[in-house]
């Protein structure tokens, strides 16, 4: 049977889809199957935003409508069937997964003390315990979004949480643990011995109050208002608005009372305002803004709209009908939403949870014990959590690729790595202010900084000197994004790097072989790209870099593949891969693969090695049993090295496209020191995967 968590809460709006996502988050770290359930939905029609969300998590395998109980209608005109029928499709979700994250109603219809009663009630019928969310905030309605809101003494939060235990245990339900979502920092304690007052038995932890979680993006702003986006880019919309402005003022006096991130409300026939919020957003001396909503029943006039253009801004501007006290008040009573969608948003929940709530305590207060099966979401987290067990200085060379942006925003929130981005610093950071990212815990550098590219042009000329290089050539090529970065892995400024999303292979590993060059005992620089299959991951190589290694080059292949695979957790039993198995085959290809068996074995004895073996025999027990029914390895192979380029790069992905696995890499081994390439498709989470598995080659390095 799964071990399941009912998440509720003892009012509206607490926070609990926060909670809920960070719940989830865990669990998928170490059970294989998790599953969700909303007990009570608003209606049939309108779909659950909060459950959506958690379905689009990673390792979730579920349909919508079959995580959904009963609506708020059916529990009001039979309450007894309606929890029979929540009980009945639970059970099915249930008997589908090794732990389930149990979402109660959301306090919209039944009334706070009513509604936890239900929820109680519901959660004793599921047998499930109670993880109990408190609000640190009093509701505040619409000042809210202007981040006016009155935080709860310690005194008060023990008053909830004495009535919300009541109520449980009116019920007979079990208190696994207590949440205190956006509570006051500075009496986080305090507030936490009042809540333990009255659950001595169930940890309880605390999360700070974070404006960027409650506050409305622009695209919850633009369906407030009924508007639309005439102008700017509509990616932007998912850009947070963390104050208001409205500019009914003369703009000398509007001016100084803009803030980072505000939105700002301009009557649509206010030319001049629209002309100089716009001047003063691009100027780079004033706050970057969330963006512009327009009021009124006015056209902008031809002339304006002419030279708006010409300012080539991207900031999202929202037409709305309505006059400006109308417009004001729909936004500051538009409240944020937790979605998939928000990556920023998203990111930061996940952080703020992980910062705040003990993880291994919470997953054995839940009885769920670490899965011995290892999926690809879960081999994720083992990096994650691997990279910030000791973090590394990993430099980004492509400071103006959005992708490595969102990826370093999503690295710096989760403390995986200190990152260093080349580009020029106030074009990396306005864009990254732009698109709503947090990437102040970066360092940006040019790679024309002068007094780095002369320290690196002389340290490249003393290198390359017996190629002639001159120092004049080497100061204009070390400004090279991948020169520059690589050079200051050399010279100990960075522990690693990872580029390639917007240039070639050749490109990003070229100046490593050059400078950072291969290890005393390794001949030849190869890569392997870890396989995240359902229930293992398994180390292929060579699959990027050697086109026809040779029998020295593949035995060099198979020992460093094997200490990646070390390096990553993984056991390594290595097959080296042929069309034949043992001395049932000859040939030159099957002869080279012989030959590099026996040269890996001398080099390392300690190491389980096979070859000549064919796939199915290295994979598969049975087929081992048959044509090996001795080896060590066979059937059980955890690293495989193909004989060549060709038959690796095509293996990977066949096995990628057609069993599902992911595939992350290529990892790079040999060099002295960690450079790793991306593919120029490379998404977000591969950017983050590789600067992780950078990290950690640091770390051994």
């Amino acid at each position: 049977m799964a071990r399941s968590i009912y998440i509720t809460s003892a009012e509206g709006h607490s926070g609990k889809s926060t909670i809920a996502l960070g719940v989830l988050d865990s669990l998928s770290r170490v059970a294989p199957r998790v599953g969700v359930f909303r007990t009570i939905a608003r209606s049939i029609s309108e779909r659950d935003y909060v459950l959506e969300m958690l379905l689009d998590h990673d390792g979730v395998d579920l349909s919508y409508d079959e995580c959904v109980g009963v609506t708020y209608d059916d529990v009001r005109a039979d309450p007894e069937r309606a929890l029979a029928e929540v009980v009945e499709r639970f059970k099915r979700v249930e008997a589908q997964c090794d732990a389930v994250v149990v979402l109660g109603s959301d306090y919209t219809d039944v009334g706070s003390p009513a509604e936890l009663a239900v929820n109680a009630r519901i959660a004793a019928n599921l047998g499930t315990p109670v993880l109990l969310v408190l609000g640190g905030r009093q509701q505040q309605g619409q000042m809210e979004a202007l981040g006016v809101t009155a935080a709860r003494s310690p005194q008060q939060m023990g008053q909830i949480a004495s009535l919300a235990v009541g109520e449980l245990r009116r019920s007979n339900v079990e208190l696994a643990a207590t949440i205190v979502n956006r509570a006051d920092e500075e009496c986080a304690d305090e507030i936490l011995d009042a809540i333990r007052e009255h659950t001595p038995d169930a940890p309880a932890w605390a999360l700070p109050e974070d404006r960027l979680l409650v506050a409305p993006t622009m695209g919850d702003i633009l369906r407030s208002v009924d508007g639309e986006l005439v102008k700017g880019d509509e990616t932007l919309l998912s850009r947070e608005a963390l104050g208001v402005t409205v500019a009914a003022m003369s703009m000398v006096n509007v001016l100084p009372r803009l803030h980072e991130g505000d939105v700002v409300i301009i009557p649509a026939d206010r030319s001049d305002a629209l002309l100089a919020t716009l001047t003063a957003n691009s100027s780079g001396t004033f706050p970057s803004l969330a963006g512009i909503v327009l009021n009124g029943a006015f056209e902008v006039p031809e002339v304006m709209q002419r030279l708006i253009e010409g300012l080539a801004s991207s900031i999202p501007i929202i037409r709305a009908k309505g006059d400006t006290y109308a417009t004001a008040v729909r936004i500051m009573n538009t409240r944020g939403r937790l979605a998939a969608s928000s990556a920023q948003r998203y990111n930061r929940a996940l952080s703020l949870f992980d910062q705040n709530v003990d993880i291994a305590e919470l997953t054995r207060v839940l009885g769920v014990a670490r899965a011995t099966v290892v999926t690809p979401l879960m081999f994720e987290y083992q990096l994650l959590e691997r990279a910030r067990g000791d973090t590394k200085h990993i430099v980004l060379p492509e400071g103006d690729d959005d992708r490595i942006l969102r990826a370093a925003a999503v690295l710096l929130e989760r403390g995986v790595a200190k990152l260093t981005i080349l580009g020029e610093p106030f074009e990396v950071r306005a864009r990254a202010i732009e698109l709503g990212l947090d990437i102040a815990g970066a360092d940006v550098l040019s790679s024309f900084d002068p007094a780095h590219v002369h320290r690196f042009a002389t340290e490249y000329v003393r290198l390359r000197a017996h190629k002639g290089v001159t120092y004049e050539k080497a100061a204009d090529l070390v400004t090279d994004v991948s020169y520059f970065g690589t050079m200051m892995v050399h010279l100990g400024l960075a522990d690693g790097m990872v580029s390639g999303a917007a240039h070639t292979t050749a490109h990003t590993i070229r100046p490593s072989f050059e400078v950072i060059k291969t290890r005393p005992d390794v001949s030849v620089v190869s890569s392997v790209f870890l396989m995240a299959l359902a229930d293992r991951v398994l180390v292929y190589g060579d699959c990027a870099v050697v086109p026809d290694p040779s029998s020295t080059q593949l035995a060099d292949i198979a020992i460093s593949s094997a200490a990646t695979a070390r390096q990553f957790g993984i056991d390594p039993r290595v097959a080296m891969l042929s069309y034949s198995t043992g001395e049932s085959g000859t040939g030159v290809d099957v002869d080279k693969v012989r030959e590099a068996t026996a040269l890996a074995r001398e080099r390392a004895p300690e190491l389980p090695i096979e070859g000549p073996i064919q796939y199915d025999a290295a994979a598969d027990a049975a087929v081992a049993k048959a044509k090996m029914p001795e080896s060590a390895v066979a059937g059980r192979a955890t690293v495989f090295v193909f004989p060549d380029l060709n038959t690796g790069n095509n293996t990977y992905k066949a096995v990628q496209r057609s069993a599902g696995a992911v595939a992350i890499g290529p990892v790079l081994q040999g060099l002295n020191k960690p450079i790793n390439d991306l593919s120029r498709g490379a998404l977000v989470d591969d950017i983050v995967n590789t600067v992780a598995i950078t990290a950690i080659q640091a770390q051994g390095s």
